[in-house]
């Protein structure tokens, strides 16, 4: 039987996500979630005129001819403004930020007065309207500010706030429950046996999800035993994903294919062109999106970004096809199988900007260290032809 194309595996992983439900957050838990509805300014900003520097607030008409000579009648601070009209031949105290006056249309920078007392000399000219902050500058009211959908980053909260934005309706974040098979595993910290290793999927699973937005539920390592396996899947069926990794082989211990269809699960494929990852599974069983994972932490964790990732996204409202950058490659790499390839590399990035690739030695997909240790992975199509130094080729720039 021939492999599924990527392609068609992911397609088919999205068919008919619809986004979540949405809910509304105080503007404070709302970082990283993907927001429902826009953010619209309910105020100017900044709502007066402003003082952008430390100075005094004068009549233009008062400094056109220099030096001139003014009365200090007063102090326009921050949050504490000079109340009253300034009147020719006056010139107001004011500090950065704080309301221009009335009557006032230029703010003197300090360095360019000398005081004495009440009385101020202004020593250089100032242009009219000079370090003023105009009412409205950065937006106005019933100024859209972000648009939906878009994960709200740390400026997106901040420009939220200054648009007086106190809660903001955001996407349900996908509940995704996780769990990895194995006798042979066990959790970090504890003390393996001879014939035991330290299980590290789920670890690394979970964090990736945390990072895209989702609500993760870890059921940690479940026994070899179908009993356990399909004890381990009710639990998860429910949640928008689950997600299982090992097990998903043909053999003796291998239970999870066995388990999901004996809880329901409509397997739809098993096995795809791609390396690593190849023992990819798919299925569902009501609103659960059911993902089984090869074992080898690398196949793991490139299978999420290339599957889990946009899933997620999608769950959240979010619909973008991947873009592949271009680098140069810095040796040759021989012709491609009927797989679609994603090869760990390291890589540089030159003056011009341009990138340079390096593909590791080893691609063993247990390796995790080569992973951690790329900045990128190499997508080399089902039968690419051999490739020399020089070559462009497309990447995927690892972000998790």
């Amino acid at each position: 039987m021939a492999l599924m194309p990527v392609e068609d595996a992911l397609a088919r992983i999205l068919q008919g996500v619809k986004a979540l439900p949405s809910e509304v957050l105080p503007l404070r838990e709302a970082h990283q979630r993907v927001l429902a509805k826009p953010i619209t300014a309910v105020r100017d900003q900044p709502p007066f005129a402003a003082s952008a520097m430390d100075g005094y607030a004068v009549r233009h008409a008062d400094v056109e001819t220099l030096p001139s000579v003014l009365q200090v009648a007063g102090t326009s601070a921050a949050g504490h403004g000079f109340r009253r009209t300034v009147k020719p031949g006056q010139a107001i105290r004011i500090l950065t930020g704080a309301p221009v006056p009335k009557g006032a249309d230029t703010v003197v920078i300090q360095e360019n007065t000398v005081r004495d007392g009440d009385r101020l000399t202004v020593t250089a000219p100032t242009p009219k309207a000079k370090n003023i902050r105009h009412r409205g500058l950065d937006f106005t009211k019933g100024m859209q500010l972000i648009a939906a959908p878009v994960r709200l980053t740390a400026r997106d909260i901040g420009l939220a706030a200054a648009g007086n934005a106190a809660h903001v309706s955001v996407r349900r974040a996908p509940h995704v429950v996780l769990f990895t098979t194995g006798d042979e595993l066990v959790l970090p910290g504890e003390r393996p046996r001879a014939d035991q290793i330290v299980s590290s999927n789920s670890y690394a699973l979970e964090a990736m999800v945390r990072a895209w937005g989702g609500r993760v539920t870890n059921l940690g390592i479940v026994q070899d035993t179908l009993k356990a396996t399909e004890t381990a899947i009710r639990k998860g069926l429910g949640a928008d994903i689950l997600i299982t990794t090992g097990g998903a082989s043909v053999g003796d211990h291998d239970f999870v294919q066995e388990g999901l269809r004996n809880c329901g699960v409509a397997i739809d494929f098993w096995k795809i062109a791609l390396r690593p990852g190849k023992p990819l599974m798919f299925g569902t069983k009501g609103k659960t999106r059911v993902i089984g994972l090869p074992g080898n932490p690398v196949s793991a964790l490139v299978c999420s970004r290339i599957f889990i990732k946009p899933l997620i996204d999608a769950l959240q409202g979010i619909h973008k096809t991947e873009e592949y950058p271009i680098a140069e490659l810095g040796f040759a790499v021989p012709e491609n199988d009927g797989r679609k390839d994603f090869v760990r590399a390291t890589m540089t990035v030159g003056r011009d900007g341009r990138r340079t690739v390096l593909p590791h030695t080893t691609q063993d997909s247990s390796m995790q260290r080569t992973l951690r240790n790329s900045q990128c992975l190499i997508v080399r199509e089902p039968f690419a032809p051999a490739a020399k130094t020089g070559d462009e080729v497309s990447i995927l720039i690892l972000d998790f």
